[in-house]
């Protein structure tokens, strides 16, 4: 899929994610700032120890909602890149599931896309995690407070 805009990148991958690989060295001498961010499956929530979390997706509907939430970012923050890739599939603890990276003039910039950035990933993008106990329970979460908010809008759409 076609990005929106020509310096986001986003992807849904099925493997495991090479973070550093997504950190370019910059090319535009205005870049002061980097920031990466990589979400992780940690060892337990809420008391619970998790055994892996597994991601399913609407893949078309979700590259395209990346692509929406990448281009507001970069308009928003005058970024010079942005890139989020989501994992899809099995994700064993301690391995990436979302990696979020801009370049931006100056770091408070940067900082708050990324933050921007997952909030919306978190709550919008049609994107859904199961949660696997180590007892071998499943538990599908998502999205946040039970419902999704567009990341585009109706005429981005289409």
């Amino acid at each position: 899929m076609k990005p929106f805009h020509s310096n986001a990148r986003v992807a849904c991958v099925r493997g495991p994610i090479d973070a550093v690989s997504y950190v370019h060295n910059p090319v535009d001498i205005s870049v002061g700032a980097r920031v990466l961010f990589v979400g992780t499956t940690r060892g337990s929530t809420g008391g619970v120890v998790t055994h892996a979390l597994e991601y399913e997706a609407h893949e078309a509907a979700a590259v395209h909602h990346l692509n929406g939430l990448a281009s507001r970012a970069l308009n928003r923050w005058s970024l010079s890149e942005c890139v989020i890739v989501h994992r899809l599939g099995r994700v064993p603890v301690g391995e990436a599931s979302v990696v979020v990276c801009v370049s931006a003039g100056h770091r408070a910039e940067a900082f708050a896309a990324v933050e921007w950035l997952m909030e919306r990933v978190k709550d919008s993008v049609p994107i859904w995690k199961c949660e696997e106990s180590s007892d071998g329970q499943r538990r599908w979460i998502h999205p946040e407070g039970g419902r999704m908010t567009p990341a585009i809008s109706q005429e981005e759409w289409s």
